[in-house]
Order: C-alpha cells, then sequence, then structure tokens
C-alpha cells in the first residue's frame, strides 16, 4: 500500500502522525501480514467507510495475538491504534510503540482512559482503534464494557473482530451503534 492511501494516512493520536511512523507500520504490517499468511492465517471482512470506528479484538490469550493483530492491519491496509500502559511509551522503546500505532493510557489520570480515548478520537479526522474487550491476555468469564464507554463518548461504531487459532483465521464483522444505558453488558 501506499502512504497516501487514506486507511494509512491520518494522525491516529496527537503523539502520533509522522511520516517515519507510517512508512515503519506500513512495512511492519505488510510483513506480519505475508508471514502469517504463509503460515496459513486467512482474513476476512473489512471495516466499515467511517472514518472513526473501535475494532474488538476477542479472544485477546496470548502475547502472539499482537503480532497476528499486526498482520491483520496489513491484510486490511488499516493503520490502527491500540491503548498500552504509558510505561511502555518510555525510552528507549518508547517511539517503536508509537510507530506501530500505540496510544498511552496514564489510569491514574484524572478522565481514566475513557477520557483520554474520546481526546485522542476528537484530535484526529480518522481513527481506528483496536482494542481487547477482555482487558486482559488470560481467559476471562465477561468482557469490560470499557469500549462501550468509548464508543459512546467518542460518537463512533464498533466493528467486532476475532481470532480464530482453530482455523487461522481472523474475521471483521459488520460495525455495530451501541445507545443506551452501556454500563448493562
Amino acid at each position: 500500500p501506499s502512504t497516501t492511501d487514506p486507511r494509512w494516512c491520518g494522525s491516529t493520536s496527537p503523539d502520533s502522525g509522522s511520516h517515519t511512523s507510517v512508512e515503519t507500520r506500513v512495512i511492519l504490517t505488510r510483513l506480519a501480514y505475508r508471514v502469517f499468511r504463509l503460515l496459513g492465517w486467512k482474513f476476512e471482512g473489512g471495516l466499515p467507510d467511517d472514518p472513526k470506528v473501535i475494532v474488538i479484538g476477542a479472544p485477546h490469550t496470548s502475547n502472539w495475538d499482537f503480532l497476528i493483530f499486526m498482520a491483520a492491519m496489513g491484510a486490511f491496509r488499516i493503520r490502527a491504534s491500540y491503548l498500552g500502559k504509558h510505561s511502555l511509551f518510555r525510552w528507549p522503546f518508547g517511539f517503536f510503540f508509537r510507530a506501530l500505532g500505540g496510544i498511552p493510557v496514564d489510569r491514574r489520570r484524572p478522565g481514566g482512559v475513557v477520557g483520554q480515548v474520546t481526546e485522542a478520537f476528537a484530535a484526529t479526522d480518522r481513527m481506528t482503534l483496536v482494542i481487547a474487550p477482555e482487558g486482559t491476555r488470560s481467559w476471562a468469564p465477561r468482557w469490560k464494557s470499557g469500549f462501550l464507554a468509548m464508543a459512546r463518548a467518542a460518537d463512533v461504531p464498533v466493528v467486532p473482530g476475532v481470532l480464530a487459532w482453530r482455523g487461522k483465521r481472523v474475521t471483521l464483522a459488520p460495525p455495530v451503534r451501541f445507545e443506551g444505558d452501556v454500563t448493562v453488558f
């Protein structure tokens, strides 16, 4: 893909958006895509034309999920962002995590993560944010509802994403808009 393709361009967070960052992300995601295709992975579906969306990726049970996520972004030609603990974005790895679309969040900051995500969406014209709804790499009996609160606060649709290890398949479903009380899920 070209770095002028609108799926790859546009600032995804107030801290990213440099040309070098876009090139790094394009190269790494396309490389990941090719490697996982060689390993037999398939990528189905796609994103809607909405310039701002939240993609929930489930289940999130392994550190390998991040690499598969990168491969999926290469397959779908999406310049996606993800949330990361603010301490990951310090020297010497800060540039790398930002180049891959990372948005540092500080859970101690007033307004919380929902407020920080809403600010990031408001600061850009185009953003695809990928979140693990479990909020952990371990098995969880229920999803956390933070992604719903983020989607409502930023007024963006949610695209369900499914990672199936057993079929080596990543699928993006049609978008859903949530209205009403998001605390009940």
